[in-house]
């Protein structure tokens, strides 16, 4: 964080000093809400939570060096006090960020937030120093904290930002109001906590209703091949640039297919010019996360060389999407287990054929969770589509929806031993132990829930230590 005084941060947050000397010390270090991230010069914040309360961390975290605590009482150290954690919070982010006046680009949608946030955060990273949300850490905490991490370098600042209600993005957006924003789709995640699509859109497009004027710098990057975000045009006074597939986009790709690999290659358009990419990344739906940072990367000036260059090198930052590791029998391991709704499923599904062609494949899959009531349509779909693709067997992990998976399997034509459901996680490790074979291919996906990382990791382990069937 920039460095500002114990007395300066007092009067941002509305709090006062408690056990303080010296109001005139810096906080010179980062602001963190894990007392084991303390260290010389930080702030803590001491959140209450469910199993642990931080106020019982105040004495061990001046200890190892912070400047203070920013807590909801007196704590025997250095502290500030507030009515509202998190709203002083939220106030000291909304401060740095105004007196900074770093570029910041906010992102949303139902799928491919993060993934997409890594592409602009890498893209941009050529250009000038960025700092960009940690994994999924996308919420009225998270993105506070990940503004407050931002230093007078700091270019360009890259949040991303999750909804779970009307009111989530607007809140968001007045903590750290963003210059550019991006909408990437508008899906079935979290339908059941919203009640249906049209109201997930109403949410969504308060970024873009956020945005300053075109006349004041705000520019709204939609998805042309989304109608859902396509008419959010008509919902913000900046700027409005679509990227897609579709014609009418600015930003484009053409010739799009998949390498013998699984990865996406295409011919990228931009209005400044044409250029080649190929990524390092899995999976077509790729092509479109591609696409929105081409379009942000477009906006702050950078050539379609420069951005085909950036998107061609740039990798995954997060844990557990996509990650492909092939183990030395050559079973190769797709660790998708971090989310799962119905697009992702089906792209991944979809990444899966792909990279499995003349292999043996494997769907090891559990439930999508809050679908509300087309969790029976959606987990039925997902089962069909793994027949269709001609997936070698679908392992369908978990209750009742996991049941669902694979009775649309089977209905869809998978007989004998193509699809099998397990009832948790160990069985699937079992199962799986007994029946690879070298060269299968296994994607693992669920929700976070689930759990199904551990599937991943047993395989991988495995693998390290050559246990694998000779058949």
């Amino acid at each position: 964080m920039i460095a500002l005084s114990l007395a300066e941060i007092a009067e941002v947050v509305g709090g006062q000093t408690h056990d303080i000397p010296d109001p005139s010390v810096q906080v010179t270090g980062p602001v963190v809400r894990d007392s084991r991230e303390a260290g010389p010069g930080s702030l803590f914040v001491a959140f209450v939570g469910e199993r642990a309360d931080g106020h019982d961390f105040a004495a061990q975290v001046v200890e190892a060096g912070a400047a203070a605590v920013l807590a909801s009482r007196p704590v025997g150290v250095p502290a500030i006090v507030v009515d509202d954690v998190q709203t002083a919070l939220g106030a000291l982010a909304r401060h740095v960020v105004r007196r900074l006046g770093t570029t910041l680009v906010a992102l949303t949608g139902s799928a491919g937030k993060t993934s997409t946030k890594d592409l602009v955060a890498q893209v941009l990273g050529r250009k000038a120093p960025t700092v960009f949300t940690p994994g999924s850490l996308n919420n009225e905490i998270g993105l506070p904290l990940t503004a407050l991490s931002a230093t007078e370098e700091t270019r360009y600042l890259v949040l991303e930002m999750g909804a779970r209600g009307l009111g989530h993005i607007k809140y968001l957006t007045e903590l750290t109001p963003p210059r550019i924003g991006l909408v990437l789709n508008v899906g079935s995640a979290h339908i059941g906590e919203f009640g249906g699509r049209e109201q997930i859109a109403q949410a969504k497009g308060e970024l873009v209703e956020a945005l300053p004027s075109a006349e004041d710098g705000g520019v709204a990057v939609l998805n042309a091949d989304d109608p859902h975000v396509r008419a959010m045009a008509d919902r913000t006074k900046a700027k409005v640039i679509f990227f897609g597939e579709s014609g009418e986009a600015d930003v484009r790709a053409e010739n799009v297919r998949l390498t013998d690999s699984g990865q996406p290659s295409f011919r990228l358009h931009t209005p400044s010019g044409a250029s080649d990419v190929t990524m390092r990344l899995y999976g077509e739906h790729h092509v479109s996360n591609a696409l929105a940072a081409a379009a942000v990367a477009h906006e702050l000036g950078m050539s379609a060389d420069e951005i085909a260059l950036a998107l061609s090198e740039a990798g995954s930052l997060s844990r557990w999407r996509m990650e492909v590791t092939e183990r030395p029998d050559g079973v190769t391991v797709v660790n998708d287990a971090y989310n799962a709704n119905p697009e992702s499923m089906r792209a991944a599904l979809r990444a899966l054929a792909a990279m499995g062609k003349g292999r043996r494949t494997w769907a090891v899959l559990g439930k999508m969770a809050e679908l509300g009531d087309e969790a029976l349509a959606e987990h039925d779909a997902v089962g069909r589509l793994a027949v269709r693709l001609n997936v070698s067997k679908l392992v369908a992990v978990g209750g009742r929806e996991a049941a669902w998976l694979q009775l649309g399997a089977y209905n869809e034509g998978s007989w004998g031993e193509e699809s099998v459901h397990v009832s948790d996680a160990q069985a699937a490790v079992d199962l799986l132990r007994s029946e690879l074979r070298p060269g299968d291919v296994v994607l693992v996906k669920a929700s976070r829930s689930v759990g199904l990382e551990s599937v991943a990791q047993a395989l991988l382990e495995t693998g390290a230590e050559g246990e694998v069937a000779a058949r």
